[in-house]
């Protein structure tokens, strides 16, 4: 249950003129006291209030938080209940996978302003300071083979530019499998981590992790991503963007993908084949899978009815199609 500063922070962003304490108070079923605290409580942290005598409180500015109550201002206070927003947390992945273990519906989300032990693939970590970017992990249960593990992944990379042009007017793209990209440089990064029912061989839960550059400037990324990374405010003049509304807006696109699950594949992949800017260009692909050939180069051709990539390696008439590993893309990520 979202505290009373969230829930009173959520009526103070969504009403345009003052919100009276009693009314604050009735509408939230707390005290005149707790109103006042809350007041007290949000003002030290950044946000400003003014208040009037007859008149009550009114939001005159407030700062790019992660916190319930920017999130649950653009969410439905039964949506938000199974949101939990985090100041500091190891990873969101991590988390939520706890959460699903203890029973927790699909739909679950939890969002942190940083965490200490962000995720990437293949092992690597995924750089998450404060006050920078989205941190959000997502909890589905699609009761499907772990083989469409890739799919999913897929649609989600759809959702997160569907919930960047819907909440900032921006377009983005997607280089296969999963970076989402703005101006051919990584704005996020997605990680699907999922739990096999051993009776069944499906997918009991699959935690869907996904970190989006908004707000970081260029001095924020270490000199190993220089050439890699950038924000959503770097490629717009330095713009400072509200994350809170854009996950909100991601929120409510993962919930659309997960109601559509299976059946708007066709929906899904049509969109994909839309942002992937791999399809057309020199590639570099190897494998995850230890013992195999590291690296073939190539060109993309398509991407197929399953989300994989179709590829006509050098030296070969026919084409190949990948449904894992990883693709450098010539032009982009310092591949030439």
């Amino acid at each position: 249950m979202p505290s009373v500063k969230d829930r009173f922070l959520s009526m103070l962003i969504n009403s345009s003129d003052y919100v009276s304490g009693e009314a604050a108070s009735k509408a939230l079923g707390v005290s005149r006291a707790a109103v006042n605290s809350a007041v007290m409580s949000l003002r030290n942290d950044g946000y400003e209030i003014d208040s009037a005598t007859n008149r009550g409180y009114l939001l005159t500015s407030r700062p790019d938080r992660m916190d319930g109550g920017n999130v649950g201002a653009f969410l439905s206070p039964s949506r938000m209940e199974s949101v939990t927003v985090l100041p500091v947390v190891d990873s969101t992945n991590n988390y939520c996978k706890d959460l699903a273990r203890k029973g927790a519906p699909e739909g679950t989300v939890v969002i942190s302003e940083s965490q200490t032990g962000g995720k990437g693939r293949r092992g690597r970590s995924f750089l998450s300071p404060p006050g920078c970017g989205i941190y959000l992990s997502y909890l589905l249960r699609p009761k499907t083979g772990i083989e469409k593990i890739s799919e999913i992944t897929c649609w989600t990379a759809v959702a997160v530019c569907d919930a960047i042009k819907e909440t900032y007017g921006l377009d983005s793209s997607i280089k296969w499998v999963n970076d989402v990209l703005m101006n051919r440089m990584k704005i996020c990064g997605i990680l699907t981590e999922a739990s096999v029912e051993a009776e069944s061989g499906t997918i009991g839960s699959c935690i869907i992790g996904i970190g989006i550059n908004v707000n970081e400037k260029r001095s924020d990324f270490p000199d190993e991503l220089s050439t890699l990374a950038t924000s959503i405010s770097i490629e717009n003049g330095g713009k400072t963007f509200m994350r809170a509304e854009l996950a909100a807006t991601l929120i409510r696109s993962l919930d659309d993908l997960a109601a559509g699950w299976p059946d708007a594949h066709g929906n899904y992949l049509e969109a994909y084949r839309s942002c992937c800017i791999t399809p057309g260009n020199r590639i570099s692909a190897y494998t995850t899978m230890a013992g195999e050939s590291p690296e073939r180069t190539g060109e993309a051709i398509s991407i197929g009815d399953d989300f994989s990539l179709e590829v006509r390696f050098d030296g070969s008439d026919e084409t190949t199609s990948l449904k894992s590993g990883e693709v450098s893309v010539r032009g982009l990520y310092g591949y030439t």
